[in-house]
C-alpha cells in the first residue's frame, strides 16, 4: 500500500512539463525504432541503392512519375503513400549521407516532390489520369497485337496476358506520358518565353519610336522662333537694298580734256 500511495503521490507531482517530456521520448524512440527497421530492410532499401536510383541516366523524366519515385503501385492508400514517403526520406535525406550530399539532396526533393503530388487532390487526379491514359494505350496495343497473330493464323496468346507483364507495359506507357507531358510543358513554357521577350522588345521599339518623334516635333518647335526670325531678317535685308536702289548718287567726276 505504501508503495502504491508513494508512486501515486509520486504521479501526482508530475507537471505538464513532465508530460511534454515523456511524449517526445516516446516520439524520438517510435522515430528511431522505425530508422532501425527501415535500415534492417531487404537491400533494395538502402540509402545507396535508392540515392542512385533516384540519380540514374534518364531521372529527370522517370522521376516525374511519383509511384516510381515512391516504388509504390496507383492503387496504394493515401496512409501507406505517406509512410512510404517517411521511409524514403529517412533513406535519402542528405544529413544522413554527408559523403554523397548533392546526390542524397536530389533524390530527397524528388521524394518530396512526389509525395507532395499523391497527397494534393489535383496531383492525385492528374495522375490517375495519366494512368488510366497509359492503360488505354497498352490495351490498344494488345488489341493490334491478337488481331495481327489471327491475320497470320498464330495464337492469339500475348506477353501482356501475363500480370506482371501487363503491369510492366502500364508502367512504360505512364512513364512515357509523364515525359511526353513534360516535353509539351516545357515546349509551350519556352514558346511563350520567346513571346514575351518579341512582345517586349516591340514595346520597347515602339516607346523610342514616340521619345524620338516626341523630341523632334519639340526640336522642330523650339527651331521655329529662330527661323521666322531669320526669315524676318532676309526679307527686312532684302527691302532695304531695294530702298538703296532708289537714292541719289552724283556723278564721278570727269577729268578736263585739253
Amino acid at each position: 500500500m505504501a508503495s502504491a500511495d508513494s508512486q501515486s503521490a509520486s504521479s501526482s507531482n508530475e507537471t505538464p512539463e513532465d508530460f511534454d517530456g515523456k511524449a517526445k521520448d516516446e516520439a524520438f524512440d517510435e522515430f528511431y525504432t522505425e530508422v532501425k527497421a527501415i535500415e534492417k530492410h531487404d537491400s533494395v532499401l538502402t540509402s545507396k541503392l535508392q540515392i542512385d536510383r533516384l540519380n540514374r541516366p534518364g531521372s529527370t523524366y522517370f522521376n516525374l512519375n511519383p509511384y516510381d519515385v515512391l516504388q509504390c503501385d496507383p492503387d496504394t492508400p493515401l496512409a501507406d503513400i505517406k509512410k512510404k514517403f517517411r521511409q524514403m526520406s529517412i533513406l535519402v535525406h542528405p544529413d544522413k549521407n554527408p559523403d554523397d550530399i548533392e546526390r542524397a539532396q536530389t533524390a530527397f526533393d524528388a521524394v518530396s516532390k512526389a509525395s507532395k503530388t499523391l497527397q494534393n487532390e489535383e496531383g492525385l487526379k492528374r495522375c490517375r489520369e495519366i494512368i488510366d491514359e497509359a492503360k488505354v494505350r497498352v490495351d490498344e496495343i494488345i488489341v493490334t497485337q491478337r488481331k495481327k497473330l489471327k491475320k497470320e493464323g498464330k495464337s492469339q496468346i500475348v506477353p501482356e496476358d501475363d500480370p506482371e507483364q501487363y503491369k510492366h507495359a502500364v508502367y512504360v506507357q505512364t512513364c512515357k506520358l509523364f515525359a511526353d507531358l513534360e516535353r509539351l510543358r516545357i515546349e509551350k513554357e519556352t514558346k511563350d518565353m520567346h513571346e514575351r521577350k518579341r512582345k517586349a522588345e516591340e514595346e520597347e521599339d515602339e516607346k523610342e519610336r514616340v521619345a524620338t518623334e516626341k523630341e523632334w516635333n519639340k526640336n522642330f518647335e523650339e527651331s521655329r522662333t529662330g527661323r521666322v526670325d531669320s526669315w524676318r531678317q532676309f526679307a527686312k535685308q532684302k527691302k532695304s537694298s531695294k530702298k538703296m536702289k532708289g537714292t541719289f548718287r552724283p556723278p564721278k567726276p570727269k577729268l578736263e580734256k585739253r
